[in-house]
């Protein structure tokens, strides 16, 4: 395809040595977190960016001696659960990252605290296993009966106490009406091989949260590719891309999705062809934490240099001059959460970019941690401010284009209004 798109070249880093022994020594991890705190302590150009940050200086400001020191070892996880590998800190704000003498990783760090504590525990409780394993969970929910009694009892805040089953995991959300139990409905979107379709077109990675949680958006995407006379197809067969269990430190888990993932992407990616991605978590697994895994994986670079966001895509189509801008309804006042992950990439831009097209249409972007780790069922929202922001702008028309921080948001709000997509909002605009 013609065009550029835009794309921040992110800070370069090492990449992870996690196959290294002194990786996995739990006694070298906290020389290295005592290490890496102590500068953050004194440094706090992170306090506002995200809770994991607000959770290591309370623990600091609150101890006896008001330093590190005065830190339990055990209280640093505390730090580390509240990490979900944005990757923000490193990309935007911290000042000591590589090459700096201080050689500051907090991303990596984090997630090799992750993974020596998976390892240690056999992989955790049965609830955090379950936490890491949105398939498994999507597709018992999907089960008419059985579904409805395992979303019931996970959704139990009893159940979740003996299960230790973390806040964010949540089976209320999944649908019997999946997104690719709609696609097969349609002949055109089923049983298509690379060998069989000609031109160029994009393939649409759907993820564990696009088909179970949120199949609309999907949908909204295949209408707007559509639209545009975009030959779109959906991977035959997909795991979750290895973001869940990457946050859960299950280094293995990771990299039996790479294999699996790639393996069905590369011989589209091989015709040319682009993979469309739902949710800006996966994005980012493709694009950073994958080619920091594995390095050496020819495979992973090729299929990373193909991964983009819906609205990049769009707007790489607009710049090229071949997106059709023929608009019906105006939206008025528009609301977009930008997520951090987005925003480490530089890919979000095309959000505001793209709706700003449609005539009589304001957008207005709000960036900030909206708590993607929030209870999506039952447990409540976290309270980060981000829905009283929304507020006291008044739109119309409010949303996210992460789907999870988009439904946090709406918990937040919890005054009767509804999250949009930005993808719904393109289609309504488009009137199809």
């Amino acid at each position: 395809m013609e065009g550029k798109t835009k794309r921040n070249e992110a800070p370069l880093r090492p990449p992870l040595e996690w196959r290294r022994t002194s990786f996995w020594d739990e006694e070298r991890l906290f020389e290295e977190m005592e290490r890496v705190f102590d500068i953050c302590h004194g440094c706090r150009r992170c306090l506002t960016l995200c809770p994991t940050f607000s959770t290591l200086f309370e623990l600091v400001d609150e101890s006896s001696t008001m330093r590190l020191d005065g830190v339990a070892r055990e209280d640093y996880w505390r730090v580390v659960e509240r990490c979900y590998l944005c990757d923000l800190c490193y990309a935007t704000r911290c000042p000591y990252i590589p090459p700096h003498e201080r050689m500051v990783d907090f991303p990596h760090l984090m997630l090799r605290a992750k993974a020596v504590r998976y390892r240690k525990r056999g992989g955790g409780s049965l609830g955090e296993r379950l936490s890491i394993s949105p398939d498994a969970l999507g597709g018992v929910a999907a089960i008419p009966v059985l579904g409805r009694m395992v979303c019931a009892a996970i959704d139990n805040p009893l159940t979740r106490r003996l299960l230790r089953v973390p806040s964010e995991t949540g089976l209320a959300g999944c649908r019997r009406d999946t997104l690719r139990w709609r696609l097969a409905r349609r002949s055109d979107m089923s049983g298509k091989s690379a060998r069989q379709m000609v031109g160029e077109g994009v393939v649409l990675f759907v993820t564990c949260h696009g088909n179970y949680r949120f199949p609309e958006v999907g949908e909204h995407l295949i209408a707007i590719l559509e639209h545009n006379a975009v030959p779109v197809v959906v991977v035959e067969r997909e795991r979750c891309c290895g973001m869940s269990g990457l946050e859960g430190g299950d280094l293995e888990g990771v990299r039996k999705a790479k294999e699996f993932n790639l393996q069905r992407l590369a011989k589209w990616v091989g015709k040319g062809w682009k993979v469309l991605v739902l949710q800006p978590s996966c994005l980012q697994l493709f694009r950073r934490w994958l080619p920091a895994l594995f390095p050496d994986d020819e495979m992973v670079r090729r299929v990373g240099m193909a991964v983009l966001d819906p609205f990049e895509y769009l707007m790489s189509f607009h710049h090229a001059e071949r997106l059709k801008t023929d608009f019906r309804h105006a939206l008025g006042v528009v609301v977009c959460h930008l997520p951090c992950r987005l925003r480490v990439d530089g890919s979000g831009a095309g959000i505001r970019e793209l709706l700003s097209l449609i005539p009589d249409t304001y957008v207005e972007m709000v960036e900030g941690c909206a708590g993607s780790g929030c209870a999506p069922s039952g447990g409540g929202a976290r309270d980060s401010g981000m829905g009283e922001r929304i507020r006291q702008i008044m739109p119309d028309h409010y949303g996210s284009a992460c789907m999870l921080a988009g439904r946090c948001i709406e918990m937040e709000r919890a005054d009767g209004s509804r999250v949009e997509h930005p993808l719904a909002l393109l289609r309504k605009a488009y009137g199809i």
